[in-house]
């Protein structure tokens, strides 16, 4: 479990970061800001995927990965395995002085009630979770195909969300 911890993109994330901005060049993003977490993986992830189209990218701590606490740069495989319908995201749940799923949830919360507009935003796959089903509701959570996070582009307008390839 990573959370706030860094490690530099893979040759994968490297990969999934050009593919990214090979999507994000063929949409018009006219009037759009470009966010990011201050994460190094994330940073170097906006700076592969929008290098070419934004012409700044701003961080703001509130688009970094969930906090995992003390369970931070340890193996799923060693941890106490969650219950219920998704045992994976009951982990976050019971990490030791981790954030937890609801202080994320604020946080997200007052990230986007601070937007003023429409934006590129460069986050985790949790964090991109818990924005996606604020934005347009849990029902974006409820196809397996779209779950996930890493190297994915969303499309989230007027309750709606589509994933871009």
């Amino acid at each position: 479990m990573q959370g706030w911890l860094n490690s530099p993109l893979t040759p994968k994330g490297e990969a999934d970061a050009a593919r990214q901005g090979e999507i994000l060049s063929g949409l018009d993003l006219d009037g759009f800001t470009y966010l990011c977490s201050p994460s190094g993986r994330t940073v170097q992830t906006a700076g592969i995927a929008c290098g070419r189209i934004a012409e700044s990218v701003c961080t703001d701590m509130r688009l970094r990965e969930i906090g995992v606490g003390d369970w931070a740069g340890r193996l799923r495989d060693e941890l106490p395995q969650g219950t219920g319908d998704d045992p994976y995201m009951a982990q976050y749940e019971m990490a030791p002085s981790g954030e937890g799923m609801a202080v994320l949830s604020a946080r997200c919360q007052a990230f986007l009630a601070d937007l003023n507009g429409p934006a590129v935003l460069i986050t985790h796959g949790i964090t991109s979770r818990v924005i996606r089903s604020i934005v347009v509701g849990p029902h974006a959570l409820a196809n397996p195909s779209i779950r996930g996070g890493q190297g994915c582009v969303y499309h989230l307008k007027g309750g709606v969300q589509n994933l871009l390839t």
